[in-house]
Order: C-alpha cells, then sequence, then structure tokens
C-alpha cells in the first residue's frame, strides 16, 4: 500500500474510521458524519466525492489525533485501538 494520502477511496477511510471505533450518525446530504466518545467534534467527509481529498484525510486525522503513519499502521493491522471506558488507546501489534 502507497504510503501517500493523496488517493485515498472514500471506502478506506471509511474503513479506518469503523477500524478506530468511530460510529456514523446520519448526514444530511452528501455527507458523512462520524463521531466517537472521545472527540470534540464529528469527522465529516464528503460521500460523493472519491478519492477523498488529502487536505481532508489530513485534517480528519487532526481531529482524531492520529499521525499519516499511524492512518496507515492501522489499516495495515500494525496497528490497532482498544477502547478503555472513554479513551482510545493505540497498541501496537504483535
Amino acid at each position: 500500500m502507497s504510503r501517500h494520502l493523496k488517493n485515498v477511496s472514500l471506502s478506506m477511510f471509511e474503513s479506518f474510521l469503523e477500524l478506530i471505533h468511530c460510529t456514523q450518525m446520519k448526514g444530511k446530504g452528501g455527507y458523512h458524519k462520524w463521531t466517537r466518545a472521545d472527540l470534540n467534534r464529528p469527522v465529516i467527509v464528503q460521500s460523493h466525492i472519491d478519492p477523498v481529498p488529502e487536505f481532508i484525510v489530513r485534517n480528519n486525522l487532526r481531529v482524531l489525533g492520529y499521525a499519516k503513519d499511524d492512518f496507515f499502521d492501522i489499516l495495515e493491522s500494525k496497528k490497532q485501538v482498544q477502547r478503555d471506558g472513554e479513551i482510545f488507546n493505540l497498541v501496537i501489534i504483535g
């Protein structure tokens, strides 16, 4: 997998959101709204633009508190997110 954020498909980004325990809320129009217990604001993704623009991915990673390398490591199953009450911890696998 390429480690560039410029060609992240909508399905790949939404898979990432599911892997980090985000839940999809009802969105209006062409937007998907994702939330998690520890977030101050929701993650918003346009549902009609594929691939997701790089600046959208970067901004949403900042909202989530993850780096670009964390994004790819989670998708490649090198790291996973574990929930402990209201706290979500990033854990290295293996």
